[in-house]
């Protein structure tokens, strides 16, 4: 009398990651997952490797985990893998207050985001 497996979301030849409540606003991290879109994982891990983004450490991270996740979870060629999709969503807003002049106050907000990536599989006649 059990739930019923849900069928799975992703392609066959898919797999992804997702990091949540990462410390940047979601304007700032899609700077940096734009530049890893539709790229081989090979390139895009090294263009990670040498940003100058703060962030650009947390998208590698991710981008890492769903190589794993590929390679051990679905048996994916880690040579054949593509950035399919890389997008961002908004988190929690933490707000704070700064002390201003006069007896006044001025807002802070703290912005938190959502990564998710996914890799896809693609035959190497079709990748060249």
């Amino acid at each position: 009398m059990s739930k019923k497996k849900h069928p799975r979301a992703l392609g066959e030849h898919e797999a992804k990651a997702v990091s949540r409540v990462i410390r940047v606003s979601p304007q700032k991290l899609n700077l940096v997952a734009q530049m890893i879109r539709g790229k081989k994982v090979a390139t895009a891990l090294a263009d990670l490797e040498f940003s100058r983004k703060r962030i650009a450490l947390d998208v590698r991270k991710c981008l890492e985990s769903a190589i794993a996740n590929a390679e051990n979870n679905h048996d994916l060629d880690v040579d054949d893998l593509v950035v399919a999709e890389a997008h961002v969503g908004k988190s929690i807003v933490i707000k704070r207050f700064h002390a201003r002049a006069r007896g006044r106050a001025s807002g802070i907000n703290k912005p938190f985001s959502h990564l998710t990536i996914v890799v896809r599989e693609v035959e190497a006649a079709a990748a060249a």
